[in-house]
């Protein structure tokens, strides 16, 4: 059977390389008698790769039981993996079967095997090297033929290294390794599990299904989904209940997504720890902002100097000097401790002749003035970026926000804001 068929039995949507190279591996393990270990995130839908080993096994008319692992308390996790005789602990008034006696012949899918405890793993791990099991309170040792697939999402190399998993069990269970991969990384999957869910429960609910519109597309593909598809279908439950619209832009999605996974951009650096932490946009803004400052404090002191006839105080030359930055100057147009040979280096901005003149700066004054006008303001320099960098990525969104360190939903308001098309 092919693997678009595999994924239509079992209700598997998608068409990522990844998901199906998980689907392909375990059909083709499927016949076999060795053991498979499906890792991945919570949430990801590990729970249908051991159904899919047990159907396409020799062992598909035999017993199936799924078992969480770590849904069972410490102190009954024996007993219910290997059954007990009557009387062996308090309350067990008659003998009883394990999940691994009543599954013989059968197939036994042990979900978050990394939850069980170190002694329940050493008779896990005798129960795959020869098929023996004793009861707890019974001292005659029991077979069983019984396939086990194993799921986690907790990282082995580390349980291994703090020691609270075994290492010969972790070998022994994971013979054959089934990756699943995270919805972030399936984002052309997205939208149709979105459909999917949201058609299913307008059938449940008995309501149109919900659509979206393109903008929101963009962020449902966008946003990383940490709790992948189960994340997913709670919030396509959630807005199918509550939205009185059937059709939802980028604004009302967002109201369902959780504002610390909101964009995949690497976190801020929190820089000295001043609280003041700003990213590189915020950085250009700041000093855009800044120079747009200097330069009117530069015209404010130009025209000032020409009412004047071109007289410079005291205050006239400090605040030329924190315009630009100077060391302080004297009235007669000379920095403190610098000599007459040092003042007319062709560093300085403003020759003798034109500080104590008032020609020489009418004849500035047009030059600045010009310079003035040409800088742009903070919100045009920003609508101008933001225009340039839509035209560059062909109107794609989320490349432009990428590329400006702005976030999807930014991006939107600022388009609005500034009436981009």
């Amino acid at each position: 059977m092919d693997i678009i068929s595999i994924k239509r039995r079992f209700g598997i949507i998608g068409t990522s390389p990844a998901l199906d190279r998980a689907v392909a591996v375990a059909a083709q393990v499927a016949p076999t008698n060795i053991s498979v270990l499906v890792l991945g995130e919570s949430g990801v839908g590990k729970e249908v790769m051991p159904r899919i080993v047990h159907q396409f096994s020799t062992r598909k008319h035999g017993p199936y039981i799924a078992v969480n692992c770590g849904a069972i308390p410490e102190g009954t996790i024996d007993s219910e993996l290997f059954g007990h005789e009557k009387g062996s602990f308090t309350g067990a008034t008659e003998s009883r079967k394990g999940y691994f006696e009543e599954a013989n012949g059968g197939t036994i899918f042990l979900d978050e095997v990394a939850e069980l405890p170190l002694t329940t793993q050493v008779r896990l791990l005798r129960v795959l090297e020869t098929g023996e099991f004793i009861r707890v309170g019974s001292s005659k040792v029991q077979r069983t033929d019984v396939r086990v697939v194993a799921a986690t999402n907790v990282e082995f190399v580390r349980a291994i290294q703090q020691g609270r998993f075994r290492e010969d069990l972790y070998y022994r269970l994971s013979q054959v390794p089934i990756q699943m991969p995270p919805l972030r990384d399936r984002s052309s999957d997205i939208h149709l599990l979105f459909r999917k869910f949201t058609t299913d429960f307008s059938e449940q609910y008995h309501m149109p299904p919900l659509a979206l519109t393109p903008d929101a597309i963009e962020v449902l593909e966008n946003y990383p989904w940490p709790g992948n598809i189960r994340q997913l279908k709670n919030t396509a439950e959630q807005m199918s209940i509550l939205e009185t619209k059937r059709r939802l832009d980028s604004d009302t999605l967002l109201a369902y997504l959780p504002e610390s996974h909101r964009s995949r951009l690497p976190v801020r650096n929190e820089g000295d720890g001043s609280g003041d932490h700003l990213n590189e946009r915020e950085i250009l803004y700041k000093v855009l902002f800044d120079m747009r400052q200097e330069m009117h404090d530069l015209k404010k002191l130009v025209m000032h100097l020409m009412e004047k006839g071109g007289s410079i105080t005291e205050e006239d030359a400090s605040l030329v000097d924190r315009v630009f930055n100077r060391p302080p100057t004297s009235t007669k147009g000379l920095p403190l401790g610098r000599s007459e040979e040092e003042e007319h280096s062709p560093r300085n901005f403003i020759e003798p002749s034109k500080r104590q003149g008032g020609e020489g700066f009418e004849e500035m004054a047009p030059e600045l003035t010009d310079e003035v006008e040409e800088v742009l303001s903070l919100q045009d320099s920003e609508r101008e970026l933001i225009r340039k960098a839509l035209v560059k990525h062909g109107n794609r969104r989320k490349n432009a926000a990428s590329e400006l360190g702005i976030s999807e939903r930014t991006l939107y308001r600022k388009i609005k804001e500034y009436d981009l098309k």
